[in-house]
């Protein structure tokens, strides 16, 4: 994607200008606060935006959809090209069907399928998800499933169908840290068994940190920093969000100095609240005069990093 930027229907932006790429095979991850944008700019991929929001792009591409142009981006490509998982299986899942007649509707409806092909497929893919008793699994409701065997439920729907790629919004909220920490391997051996590129929003650096290989740091609705995983890891990054988040995480805040957590001052604004200049000045520790005026570009740098910070910046080169 490049450019996309997303509006209520007063005018007022919700994501500005958002930019990013994930590669075939790669695993990409967008953090940050709640209201940061992260789930917008996801939804607004899927083309699963509420209908009063309008969305705009210079280019917004699936494996070769031209996702910008209605006309030739047709609903059964779309929905075989890309797969997601969402963060509560609970609410995603139809109530009132089977797990199996949920899992198998894509193939059926979009690429002819017949019944029992596609239940043998789904079977197959909900026992790749490591879900126990998969024929049984088929046919029960999910009210029936334990939380993490719904969400293995729904990595497996989402897979069914081999798509280039998958967004995992928040795919780990709701479970329990043994769980979480079995869904993110399963989502790691999916993405390097199949090849399949991962989109993973959270607001949990440590684990996109542990998951990832590039990330993209959000912050009311702009992208204030895109950082390789090793430096992420290292703690070589550049702007003061970034740091502020790793610092209040327990997965990357304590080191070999016994380094403590720090909470966050302050929250992220709304965006009502959002005025002119950089959107972190009031919570930031670098913050100067010019940074209550200004914007600042993303500026790109020579390691392949980009980050978007007056006092950490000072070339003309702006990502686009």
């Amino acid at each position: 994607m490049r450019g996309l930027s997303v509006r209520r229907p007063d005018g007022r932006e919700l994501i500005h200008e958002v930019s990013l790429t994930v590669g075939a095979g790669e695993v990409v991850g967008i953090v940050g606060e709640s209201g940061s944008g992260k789930s917008l700019t996801a939804l607004a991929l899927a083309r699963l935006l509420p209908r009063e929001l309008d969305w705009s792009a210079e280019h917004l591409d699936v494996n070769g959809i031209d996702l910008a142009d209605p006309a030739k981006a047709p609903p059964a490509r779309l929905a075989t090209e890309l797969g997601i998982v969402f963060q509560d299986p609970s609410s995603s899942f139809n109530p009132a069907l089977r797990i199996g007649t949920q899992l198998t509707e894509i193939l059926r409806v979009h690429t002819g399928t017949s019944r029992r092909q596609a239940e043998a497929m789904a079977v197959a893919r909900l026992t790749e998800t490591r879900v126990s008793s998969p024929e049984l699994r088929m046919r029960q409701y999910p009210h029936e499933l334990s939380g993490g065997m719904r969400q293995r439920a729904m990595i497996a729907a989402a897979m069914l169908h081999e798509p280039k790629l998958i967004i995992a919004d928040e795919p780990t909220t709701a479970l329990d840290v043994t769980v979480q920490a079995d869904v993110l391997r399963l989502l790691k051996q999916i993405n390097r068994e199949h090849g399949t590129a991962i989109l993973l929003i959270s607001h949990d650096i440590g684990v996109v940190s542990a998951l990832c290989d590039r990330v993209c740091v959000m912050y009311a609705g702009r992208v204030v920093e895109e950082v390789s995983v090793e430096d992420l890891r290292r703690r070589d990054v550049r702007h003061p969000y970034t740091r502020a988040l790793l610092a209040a995480s327990p997965e990357t805040a304590t080191d070999l100095d016994g380094a403590r957590l720090v909470p966050l001052p302050g929250r992220a604004p709304s965006a009502e609240a959002r005025e002119a200049g950089c959107a972190f000045a009031p919570r930031c520790p670098l913050a100067a005069p010019v940074c209550a005026e200004v914007v600042p570009a993303l500026v790109a740098e020579p390691s392949g990093n980009a980050v978007a910070c007056h006092a950490e910046t000072s070339t003309p080169e702006v990502r686009t």
